[in-house]
């Protein structure tokens, strides 16, 4: 037996929004909104979902799972996405590997780096 990821689930208070702004910065599709209770993103075949889950509650605090985006040019994909409405959390490098983290119009912090 084996596991494979089939979606990475985020909570929101706004599924709908937060969705729809995933899928504008990673070229994805909704293509499924479940009456604004739980959102479905799709990355394309082979690609895990993106998947936005409405709760009253959000976990507090930095959230424990990320997304990690490859990008060629992270620095020009960072400020594209805030351009978009993320906000810029800091830059980091170890041993030559460097990323930029943001976060999501809801604070979810994602990161986005060059070299996978």
């Amino acid at each position: 037996m084996s596991l494979a990821i089939g979606m990475i689930t985020i909570d929101s208070l706004d599924p709908e929004r937060l969705g729809r702004w995933w899928a504008d910065a990673v070229g994805g599709t909704v293509v499924a909104e479940n009456e604004g209770y739980f959102v479905m993103v799709s990355l394309g075949e082979g690609a895990p979902t993106l998947g936005f889950q409405k709760v009253e509650d959000p976990t507090p605090g930095k959230n424990r799972v990320h997304l990690d985006l490859a990008a060629d040019d992270r620095t020009a994909q960072a400020q594209r996405l805030v351009d978009a409405g993320a906000t810029r959390i800091g830059e980091h490098e170890i041993d030559g590997f460097a990323w930029i983290t943001l976060a999501d119009p809801y604070g979810n912090q994602f990161c986005v780096a060059s070299g996978y």
